[in-house]
């Protein structure tokens, strides 16, 4: 009961420091994220200086629930949104069509945008506190090892993050698949 209590401290903190405009790191399916707020462009931009990625690469959002990404993607047809449903809450990255007013600092100006439905526990409570979608992207610096635990994110940033949400990474080996929804296609294997 203790643990509980004490993790749930840890998940309403983190929501507060990414509501607050910060860059957070947190554990998810296979390895540790960085994340934020996803309508937030300074965040991302700093997000994504921390990384030393390409804006042009796009970004992954995760979510606790379909309705929370709705606003970033355009209306799916019922075969498609069976597929998802099929695999969420899961470790699959789907590529859906971006809806029009998604920001450009999310898609990386593609005209797909990428989702998941996290069941990652921790990850999905910050998303259900937040009562929205978080920036995913592995903790490392680009082209380098992503991060698995607390004290490999802080080997690589140091102080240079707003928070990080202690926990476990998932069972899986890779970071998540990923698929274009339209062609099932898989864009990056796990």
């Amino acid at each position: 009961m203790a643990g509980e209590a004490v993790n749930r401290w840890h998940i309403l903190h983190a929501a507060e420091v990414v509501k607050r405009g910060g860059v957070i790191a947190y554990p998810t399916e296979a390895v540790y994220g960085l994340g934020c707020d996803p309508r937030n462009g300074d965040a991302v931009q700093r997000l994504l200086q921390l990384k030393q990625r390409s804006p042009s690469k796009g970004m992954i959002l995760i979510a606790a629930e379909f309705e929370q990404i709705v606003p970033f993607i355009k209306p799916l047809d019922k075969k498609i949104k069976e597929r998802l449903d099929r695999s969420w809450p899961g470790p699959v990255t789907w590529l859906l069509p971006a809806h029009p007013e998604a920001p450009q600092w999310i898609t990386g100006g593609h005209k797909k945008i990428a989702v998941r439905i996290t069941a990652h526990p921790q990850a999905n409570a910050l998303c259900e506190t937040l009562e929205g979608p978080l920036v995913s992207t592995s903790a490392n610096k680009s082209r380098q090892q992503a991060a698995r635990n607390v004290m490999q994110v802080r080997r690589i940033f140091t102080d240079q993050l707003d928070y990080i949400l202690p926990g476990r990474v998932g069972a899986l080996s890779n970071p998540t698949e990923i698929r274009d929804a339209e062609t099932n296609k898989v864009i990056r294997s796990s």
